[in-house]
């Protein structure tokens, strides 16, 4: 199940641009602890997106521009991963359960949102603050890390490898949290290298995809199916 979890998530990857992170844990929370399935997470994560951040030139330009959003990203995620780490019981998937039909809604409504040149100082920490406390509770690094990045009115590349920029921060600060709280194993690295394999190929299965199908279609199909995912996840310590 934990190949074919990252066979899947690679593919709707490599067709939208991100989601791995969010099917990943998302499906795997139905089966394991989100504090384990972020564990097996951070190599094809961090593979993934550093390959997705590096495939255009204006990744210098991007860390001069959303530095500060990073830079919140990094320490909320550190401060808070205790809480998907350390609570018992249902708690944090129904957590990551919430957060993921927050994503689905907030994509399904088609919001056309455009952040002010003049708000990015103040927004863009407070913005990355909140992403880390959710990735710390849940794993999931989209919310509200996305519509945010989408409302700043950047082409189509520059969203690509602004999402790859955050992904990856959001991954590196993650397992920093995991490993300070114990909760990141040798066993758990091993694992996860081990999916780095499946992703890769799911990944260029969805890029090669993309030129052949409707892209919004994918979306709109990838949206639903996470919704109904996300409340599962959120309804299921009470069904």
């Amino acid at each position: 199940m934990i190949l074919v979890t990252f066979l899947l998530a690679g593919f709707v990857k490599g067709v939208i641009g991100l989601g791995l992170p969010t099917v990943a844990v998302g499906l795997l929370a139905t089966v394991m602890s989100p504090a384990q399935a972020a564990a097996l997470l951070i190599v094809p994560s961090f593979v993934t997106n550093i390959w997705q951040l590096l495939a255009g030139p204006r990744s210098s330009a991007l860390l001069r521009r959303l530095w500060p959003m990073m830079a919140a990203v990094a320490i909320g995620t550190v401060a808070s991963a205790g809480l998907i780490a350390g609570t018992k019981g249902p708690g944090p998937a129904s957590a990551l359960g919430v957060a993921l039909v927050a994503y689905a809604v907030t994509g399904l409504a088609g919001l056309a949102v455009r952040v002010p040149a003049r708000a990015e100082r103040w927004l863009s920490p407070a913005v990355g603050l909140a992403t880390g406390l959710v990735t710390g509770a849940t794993g999931v690094f989209v919310i509200p890390a996305v519509p945010y990045l989408q409302a700043l009115g950047l082409d189509r590349d520059g969203l690509i490898q602004a999402l790859g920029l955050s992904f990856t921060v959001s991954t590196v600060a993650l397992a920093a949290g995991l490993a300070r709280e114990g909760a990141l194993p040798l066993a758990a690295g091993a694992a996860s290298l081990a999916t780095l394999a499946p992703a890769l190929l799911g990944m260029a299965a969805g890029q090669w995809l993309r030129g052949r199908v409707s892209a919004p279609t994918f979306r709109r199909a990838f949206l639903v199916g996470l919704l109904l995912l996300g409340a599962h996840l959120a309804l299921r310590p009470w069904l």
